[in-house]
């Protein structure tokens, strides 16, 4: 369909199998490209580990978001979270257009568990900007309410409340807090559960149960959606990956 945007979000497990059985980022590049996002929202990305590249001769020389990123999405973004003595991760954007800025918002609760917010503005062919924000919230449900108020308090001060937004990732959110908590003050709707908020299952990825992955939307309509769970998703990470076509509303 003509115009409409097709977006996916993924916590791709540092490019390692369930249980860091298998490195799999080869794999997971060849996915992604066959599934064809416009935008790709990405958590769990590590962006170096030096001991990984020298224990797996075809470990990426680049940082894994450019790696998957390579002569198929023109711009990218990364935001650190965790650093450590050998190396990085955190969440990452792909674009097949123009990334304007980026920034990573810290809204780490406590220091053993460093999380961040990505945020970019991205320029759609039709000259529309749309927030984009790539998250990935904390396992403690006291630390996932005060980031999701965070993410709300940031976005109420960077985007006019008219403007398009997209916000996809990781929640760890199986209670579904973030319908009250989240959606309703930024007037979202949850791609998979419509303005009921209620969002579909994603993990684990070989028969997901619980309801940890999300994509909210402020702007468009959703035209279609799906969950890419099973063979060979579930061989990739242990989450499903999530996309969604979506067009936008016309005044």
């Amino acid at each position: 369909m003509a115009n409409t945007l097709h977006i996916a979000t993924y916590n791709i497990h540092k490019g390692f199998s369930q249980f860091n059985r298998r490195m799999m980022v080869h794999e997971l590049r060849e996915r992604l490209r066959h599934l064809h996002p416009d935008i790709v929202f990405l958590q769990e990305v590590q962006g170096l580990h030096l001991g990984h590249a020298e224990r797996h001769e075809n470990w990426p020389e680049t940082p894994q978001h450019e790696f998957l990123a390579e002569d198929f999405w023109h711009d990218t973004a990364y935001g650190r979270n965790v650093l450590y003595d050998h190396g990085h991760h955190g969440n990452a954007i792909l674009s097949r257009f123009p990334i304007i800025d980026a920034h990573n918002q810290d809204v780490t609760h406590h220091k053993f568990e460093k999380r961040g917010l990505l945020h970019c503005r991205i320029r759609l062919p039709n000259k529309q900007i749309v927030h984009c924000v790539c998250v990935h919230l904390s396992l403690f449900g006291r630390s996932r309410r005060r980031q999701m108020s965070a993410l709300a308090d940031y976005l109420e001060q960077q985007a006019d409340p008219q403007e398009a937004l997209i916000i996809a990732g990781d929640f760890n959110d199986w209670r579904n807090r973030a319908h009250d908590l989240l959606a309703e003050r930024l007037g979202l709707t949850e791609v998979f559960g419509g303005c009921a908020g209620v969002p579909v299952k994603s993990f684990p990825a070989a028969l997901p149960v619980f309801r940890l992955d999300r994509i909210y939307v402020r702007g468009f309509h959703v035209e279609r959606m799906e969950v890419h769970c099973g063979r060979p998703w579930s061989k990739i990470s242990d989450h499903a990956a999530l996309s969604a076509h979506l067009s936008p509303h016309v005044d």
